[in-house]
């Protein structure tokens, strides 16, 4: 009798890491948490002082006061009121749909246009293919044909 080693806890794990679809995600919120800081240096460091230039201050300091006196400390904590941080979310925003475009434009439409191509060359390729195999049976036939018409109108044995 043998007895079937069951895979241990740790080799489990180790394969489950070395999938192809485990490190492909891990590469991605890696590249994704570095692109995310690029875009909001962007949003900070140009879109909210453009902003700011049309107003009178950053973005992230446009706020409302739901319940009066509001007041908040330099370091964003709430002294007195209610106030709502409008900004903070437009900025938010902004930043998601900044990052959102680049993605599509840098790199959803260009793999998708790249996939679109070898499709089109794939299926150029079968056409290509089913036209070379529909010329030959042409071929054939005619070969057929001729044959036929040499034998005559009888194409069976004489028998006379």
């Amino acid at each position: 009798m043998s007895e079937k080693k069951k895979p241990s806890v740790w080799e489990g794990f180790k394969a489950f890491l070395m999938r192809g679809n485990v490190v492909d995600l891990a590469v991605a919120v890696v590249i994704g948490a570095a692109f995310t800081n690029i875009v909001n240096s962007v949003v900070k460091g140009v879109i909210n002082p453009l902003v700011g230039a049309f107003g009178t201050k950053d973005l992230d300091h446009y706020t409302s006061c739901l319940k009066p006196p509001c007041a908040v400390a330099k370091d964003g904590t709430v002294t007195s009121g209610i106030p709502i941080m409008w900004g903070s979310v437009l900025s938010a925003t902004l930043t998601f749909l900044i990052t959102a475009a680049v993605v599509y434009f840098l790199m959803v439409l260009p793999m998708s246009k790249y996939l679109a191509r070898q499709a089109d060359r794939k299926a150029a390729k079968e056409g290509a293919q089913e036209v070379i195999e529909v010329s030959e049976l042409e071929v054939l036939k005619e070969i057929r044909d001729a044959l036929v018409a040499q034998r005559g109108p009888n194409p069976g044995p004489d028998r006379g």
